[in-house]
């Protein structure tokens, strides 16, 4: 499995942002009891057998406590970067993930790993995905104009964007009605959340026109082995939690919740909700955000 940049350095944030010509895979592995140092050790026989299959890897991401390991690698195919692992030690990936050639890789992650080959080192790449909403948009519309509509929804985009690098957060897209987001902390997103709607607030009460936003939060690993999109469960389950909050409530997922022990957040139960798009009742959580 592969740790650490490879030849030649790391791919650059310039680099992920745009439009690639060369294939880029993420796999997982999933490598219990594994150490840091062991990773490292694998790295390096990756490098060394990475030119005979024209792979590039460069970087990854390691959780010790779950013994995640997600390797990020260029090259023809998906069969030439598992060729690298299978001759270099044998440890193969439970999953293989070719990423969209647009995908803003450093929307998702922020800054990747840079270490040296052989450099022993954890990173783990859990993200925490964040989406906000303008409730009653359509009806707004209708009842603004689009000239009012717009206004309001630029001063969403003012308020979330100036939020965002205060907590360490990274805009990945703009949905129409709201913004989609990652964090590399959980604990950041939820407090970027609550942050939010006390912005809202104070808005709402000096303005004659006041509207409302809804937030939605869960969290998850980029690869997991029932997706074939980057964070595609962790980017479902927030936009569902997302529709399904009241206007001025944040929702999150019990991963959330759980990440968040020991903090000073409040949460309050919601019970299982019905979400459309995914098969069972879903147990979430809202988050006190008033002071």
């Amino acid at each position: 499995m592969s740790a650490g940049p490879g030849r030649g350095g790391s791919i650059g944030l310039e680099w992920a942002c745009t439009v690639r010509l060369v294939p880029l895979y993420i796999d997982r592995h999933d490598a219990p009891g594994v150490s840091p140092q062991e990773l490292a050790d694998a790295h390096m026989l990756d490098v060394a057998a990475q030119d005979a299959h024209g792979v590039r890897y460069h970087t990854y991401w390691f959780d010790p406590d779950n013994g995640s390991v997600f390797c990020l690698a260029e090259g023809p195919s998906r069969d030439a970067v598992e060729a690298v692992h299978q001759d270099a030690h044998g440890l193969l990936a439970s999953t293989v993930l070719e990423l969209d050639p647009a995908a803003p890789l450093n929307a998702f992650f922020g800054a990747l790993p840079t270490y040296p080959v052989g450099t022993a080192y954890t990173a783990p790449a859990m993200r925490a995905i964040v989406f906000t909403d303008i409730f009653g948009s359509v009806a707004q519309t209708h009842e603004l104009g689009d000239e009012g509509h717009m206004r309001l929804l630029g001063e969403h985009n003012e308020i979330v964007r100036s939020e965002l690098p205060l907590h360490d957060g990274r805009e990945v897209k703009h949905t129409g009605d709201g913004i989609m987001a990652a964090f590399t902390s959980v604990v950041s997103a939820v407090s970027f959340a609550r942050a939010v709607q006390r912005r809202m607030h104070a808005r709402n009460e000096q303005s004659d026109t006041p509207f409302h936003l809804r937030v939605g939060i869960s969290a998850g690993e980029p690869v997991t082995d029932d997706n074939n999109d980057l964070f595609g469960a962790a980017v479902q389950l927030a936009a569902r939690l997302c529709a399904a909050a009241p206007p001025g409530d944040i929702a999150v997922s019990v991963a959330v919740r759980e990440l968040c022990l020991g903090k000073s957040f409040r949460f309050e139960d919601l019970g299982e909700l019905t979400l459309k798009g995914l098969p069972e009742p879903v147990k979430s959580f809202a988050v006190a955000w008033q002071e």
